[in-house]
């Protein structure tokens, strides 16, 4: 199988302080610090669940490519899945044979957790954007 666990769903939201908040307060989960992404554009909060993780995203800078997102979608939503796999350049390459487009210019960049990341097009994947994320 070419894909693992999920790492995370990424959800976009217009205020990272009050969506820590409610994951935090409301829901009882762990919430990290944020972190500033300026390689994506995006500051990062994860909620720690027993079986996966939620990415809270919210804009770095003008030129975020999460802002038109928040846009069109001024109360969040959810803007991605991440898939663990064991060897990005073998998916990136196996992937690319079945047709399937990488974003950008197809080369891994440094995700949230310093893990080599790629970007799957959402028209490949049913609608949602995938992400892929050397463990």
């Amino acid at each position: 199988m070419l894909i693992g666990r999920l790492n995370h769903v990424a959800i976009v939201v217009p205020d990272l302080a009050a969506a820590a908040s409610t994951y935090a307060r409301t829901l009882g989960a762990k919430v990290s610090e944020p972190v500033d992404l300026p390689l994506h554009g995006v500051t990062t909060v994860f909620v720690e669940l027993p079986n996966t993780k939620i990415e809270l995203l919210y804009p770095l800078g003008e030129d975020s490519p999460i802002a038109p997102f928040l846009e069109k979608n001024p109360s969040g939503g959810m803007h991605h899945v991440c898939y663990e796999v064991d060897d990005i350049y073998a998916a990136r390459d196996q992937l690319q044979a079945e047709g399937a487009r990488v974003l950008g210019d197809g080369e891994p960049r440094p995700g949230a957790h310093d893990k080599p990341v790629l970007f799957l097009h959402p028209k490949d994947f049913c609608g949602t954007l995938v992400e892929l994320e050397q463990v």
